[in-house]
C-alpha cells in the first residue's frame, strides 16, 4: 500500500470517529511550493514573494522553497500535483490558465478536474494581461495598435505569449475576435512570461502578451513599451497605461489570478493553518506593496477554503461562458 493510501485511510478514520488531528505538527518539513512555468514570469514572481512570509507565518519550522516544473502552461505541473501525498508539504501556486481556462478552451480539455482533483486552499491576487511591443515598433497607444493589424499587418507580425493555451494566448486570440478580423494571430509561445518578455526587449519578437507581474520591471525600465491593459480599469502601480476597454476595445475585459493549491483529501486541520498563513501574509503592509509593484493586487475578497472553492467554480464557468461566445479554442 503506497503512503500516500495510509495516510489517508488513517485520517479519514480518525476524523470519522471524532478524534483529535495527529500529534505530529505541521509542517514537520520544508513545503514545496511547485510553479508550472520556468523562472521569471509573473507565477514564479508571486510564488517568489508569497514563499518568503508564508514560511514565518507557519511558524518556527515554516519553510517554503518554490520549486519550477514548467510545460504547457502549468497544466503538466497541475497534473502531477494531484498524484502527490496529501499531508501539506506540497503545495502549487497556479493561476487561471492552467485551472479556468485550459479545461474550457483546449481542445480535448484537460486529464484533471480543476474542482474535483484539488484542494483549494487560498486565493492570491489577480492582474490584468498588458499588451507590449519593442520599442522600436511604430505604435505607441491601443488605437494605433489596432489600426496596424487592421491594416493586415498582423499576419506579418507573430504574437508572442508565455505559452500554448496560458491566459496572454487567450488574451492574443480574444484580441483578434474583438477588431473583427478574420482567422487567428500567428503564434509564438514561450516557456515562461519572462522568457516571452525578454524576447520582445531583444526585438526576437516584435509584440506580444504577458501577465502584468511579467513585463512591469521591463515596462518601467523602458525595454519594452506598455501599449494596454486587459482589466476594465487602470491598474495602480501603472496609471499611464490605459486599457483597451476605455480606448479601442469597449467591452474588453480579461484578468487573471493566483491561487495555492494541493493535492486532493489534505486534512482539514491542515487546510485550516496554511489558509490562516497565506491570509496573515497577504494581510502584510510590504507583502502587499511588493506585490502591487509586481503587477499583482493582493486578494481583499472573502478567502476561506470554501471560498476559494467557490471562486474556482465560477471561474470555469465564466471561461466556458467566454470560449462558448466567441468561439476561441487552443490547440494543445
Amino acid at each position: 500500500m503506497s503512503r500516500r493510501s495510509l495516510l489517508g485511510m488513517v485520517l479519514a478514520a480518525g476524523l470519522a470517529a471524532g478524534l483529535a488531528p495527529p500529534a505530529w505538527a505541521f509542517p514537520d518539513r520544508t513545503i514545496t511550493l511547485a510553479v508550472g512555468f520556468a523562472p521569471g514570469g509573473s507565477t514564479d514572481i508571486t510564488s517568489r514573494l508569497l514563499a518568503d512570509r508564508l514560511g514565518p507565518a507557519l511558524g518556527p519550522n515554516g519553510r517554503v522553497v518554490v520549486e519550477n516544473r514548467p510545460g504547457a502552461a502549468g497544466i503538466i505541473a497541475s497534473d502531477w500535483l494531484r498524484r502527490q501525498t496529501p499531508d501539506g508539504h506540497v503545495l502549487m501556486l497556479v493561476e487561471a490558465s492552467s485551472h479556468a481556462l485550459a479545461p474550457a478552451a483546449i481542445v480535448g480539455g484537460t486529464r484533471y478536474d480543476p474542482i474535483a482533483d484539488y484542494t483549494h486552499i487560498a486565493i492570491v491576487g489577480s492582474g490584468p494581461m498588458i499588451l507590449v511591443a519593442q520599442p522600436e515598433m511604430p505604435v505607441r497607444t491601443p488605437q494605433q495598435m489596432v489600426a496596424r493589424m487592421r491594416e493586415g499587418v498582423a499576419e506579418q507580425l507573430p504574437f508572442a505569449s508565455s505559452g500554448v493555451a496560458s491566459m496572454p494566448h487567450l488574451s492574443g486570440e480574444m484580441f483578434a475576435h474583438a477588431m473583427g478580423l478574420g482567422g487567428r494571430f500567428p503564434h509564438v509561445p514561450y516557456r515562461s512570461g519572462g522568457l516571452m518578455v525578454e524576447s520582445i526587449a531583444k526585438a526576437e519578437t516584435q509584440w506580444g502578451v504577458a501577465v502584468l507581474a511579467s513585463a512591469a520591471g521591463q515596462v518601467r525600465d523602458g525595454r519594452v513599451r506598455g501599449i494596454a491593459v486587459t482589466g476594465m480599469e487602470r491598474f495602480p502601480a501603472f496609471p499611464d497605461i490605459p486599457t483597451l476597454n476605455e480606448t479601442a476595445l469597449p467591452g474588453f475585459d480579461l484578468e487573471n489570478w493566483f491561487a495555492v493549491i494541493g493535492p486532493p483529501g489534505l486534512p482539514q486541520p491542515v487546510v485550516a493553518q496554511l489558509n490562516a498563513a497565506i491570509r496573515e501574509a497577504l494581510g502584510q503592509a510590504q507583502l502587499r506593496e511588493r506585490l502591487l509593484t509586481a503587477g499583482v493586487a493582493p486578494w481583499t475578497r472573502p478567502n476561506s477554503p470554501a471560498d476559494a472553492t467557490a471562486f474556482f467554480r465560477s471561474e470555469l464557468t465564466k471561461f466556458q461562458q467566454v470560449v462558448a461566445r466567441t468561439g476561441v479554442k487552443l490547440e494543445p
